[in-house]
């Protein structure tokens, strides 16, 4: 059988702040939505922009990770696979999403409380520090 491949690489900004919660058994899980931008010139010279959003899931202590120290805004690196589910909505549909289940994560405008600074987190590991990036523009923010 042929190998495959399913890696993603993000750098974007949280557009919104991780929402953490617990399973029945215990098991942290953080989901929160992720802006990326790409910018172009189109053929009269006018520059365009595209927003695209991804939702992302990370998973025990990388969910803890997220959940403590991500804001909206921040400006993260994931790398993760993309994974697609169904559910069944309130009125029992059955409905597909796909997300971006995160492996690991790079805080790329710094950190949020004590010990924290830009770190770099696995779901093995714990926090990183690491030096401090260039300050963030707020009008590189999508939103």
């Amino acid at each position: 059988m042929a190998k495959s491949l399913n890696k993603v690489m993000l750098i974007g900004h949280l557009g919104k702040d991780p929402e953490l919660r617990y399973t029945s058994n215990g098991i942290a899980v953080a989901s929160f939505s992720m802006a990326t931008n790409e910018a172009w010139k189109d053929q009269d010279g006018n520059l365009q922009e595209r927003t695209e959003w991804h939702n992302i899931v990370a998973w025990r202590r990388l969910a803890e990770i997220c959940g403590e120290y991500l804001k909206k805004g921040k400006r993260v690196y994931i790398e993760g696979k993309i994974q697609t589910r169904s559910y069944d909505d309130k009125n029992g549909v059955k409905r597909y999403t796909t997300e971006v289940v995160a492996d690991d994560l790079i805080m790329l405008d710094g950190g949020g409380g004590a010990g924290a600074g830009s770190g770099e987190a696995s779901s093995q590991g714990a926090a990183v520090s690491e030096p401090q990036g260039q300050p963030q523009e707020k009008d590189d923010l999508p939103f």
